[in-house]
């Protein structure tokens, strides 16, 4: 459904995007992760044909983005960062024009956006003047513009911003429900969103591809992946850590002191075998202790340290090579 090659732009000395290169298939939930001036947005301005690219090419459903590009950009659905739209036209007003601008008409057009406003619950806001409604209903609305002609492609930059915890999550069931017939890309820096919705991660800096995996892959490159966290509530730290070193395959401990409760991290001498037996010679020693534990549980790898990890050295970039991550 989209098919990205050596796609590059600069501006003027300065690189933005350097030669990445990905595809997307429908039933892909693509998150599209990096930090700040990565290059995330400039990537999807291209894709999209908001900005022209200085070399590579981009096809959205076999359509170049470059040489056919009202053909791809029927094709897609597009939620650009801040959700721009006409803020003296009201939220109705302005759905309706975006169902004239997808050619849409009379009843077609009507039942779209009864579609659309349903799926993003701005029913109560219809009548409103977009510049009165609040950061997270205008977000809706540029939801609601993006998914209004039913497109097999959707590029959202950053789609929850602004939501809170309960817009969020319907949003997400939202994106959950179209998945199966779509290929979406979503641009996020909340972690969370990539292991709640996406099926894949895709992590660039400094514009190029550092890591392109699924977020268990990607979560199995961590430090913590098996590692066991246990959580006790007024315990000796020293006597508990002390008895927890004698555990066969216990590599090393951290300790996490949090008020009143204090977390033990215990990693395994071989960081990919199960962690299974681990957490349960843990919970044996704690029974037979009579510890107060307050949590135990295998770790499956924390998605921050890896992102952390990639992003943040001068060397992280170079390691990519041919768009994939050399590590």
């Amino acid at each position: 459904m989209i098919v990205i090659e050596d796609l590059t732009k600069k501006f003027g000395p300065f690189t933005a995007v350097d030669r990445i290169g990905f595809s997307v298939s429908r039933g892909e939930v693509l998150g599209f992760l990096g930090p700040n001036g990565a290059g995330k947005s400039t990537t999807m301005k291209m894709i999209t044909g908001f900005l022209a690219p200085s070399a590579g090419s981009a096809r959205v459903c076999g359509h170049d983005i470059v040489t056919s590009t009202l053909a791809a950009q029927r094709e897609i659905g597009y939620l650009p960062e801040g959700a721009p739209a006409y803020g003296d036209m009201t939220a109705r007003g302005f759905l309706a024009f975006i169902a004239r601008v997808r050619r849409l008409g009379g009843v077609e057009a009507a039942k779209a956006i009864d579609r659309a406003v349903e799926a993003t619950e701005l029913g109560g806001v219809l009548e409103q003047p977009i510049d009165t409604l609040s950061k997270g209903f205008r977000r809706r609305v540029g939801l609601a513009q993006a998914i209004l002609h039913n497109p097999p492609v959707l590029i959202m930059d950053e789609p929850t911003d602004g939501l809170d915890p309960n817009q969020k999550f319907e949003v997400r069931k939202l994106i959950g429900r179209m998945a199966a017939e779509k290929a979406i890309v979503i641009s996020t820096h909340i972690l969370e969103e990539v292991d709640a919705i996406c099926t894949r991660a895709l992590i660039i800096d400094r514009g190029r591809v550092v890591a392109d995996g699924t977020p268990g892959a990607l979560m199995a490159r961590s430090r913590y992946h098996n590692a066991v966290s246990l959580t006790l509530g007024g315990q000796t730290t020293v006597a508990v850590a002390e008895r927890l070193r004698h555990i066969p395959g216990i590599a090393s401990i951290e300790v996490t002191p949090r008020g009143e409760e204090t977390t033990f991290t215990l990693f395994p001498e071989h960081a990919r075998e199960s962690d299974t037996l681990l957490v349960d010679a843990v919970a044996r020693i704690a029974r037979e202790e009579n510890w107060p534990v307050r949590a135990l549980y295998g770790e499956p790898g924390r998605l921050d340290e890896v992102f952390r990890n990639l992003t943040r050295s001068d060397t992280a970039s170079s390691s990519a090579v041919n768009g994939k991550d050399a590590a």
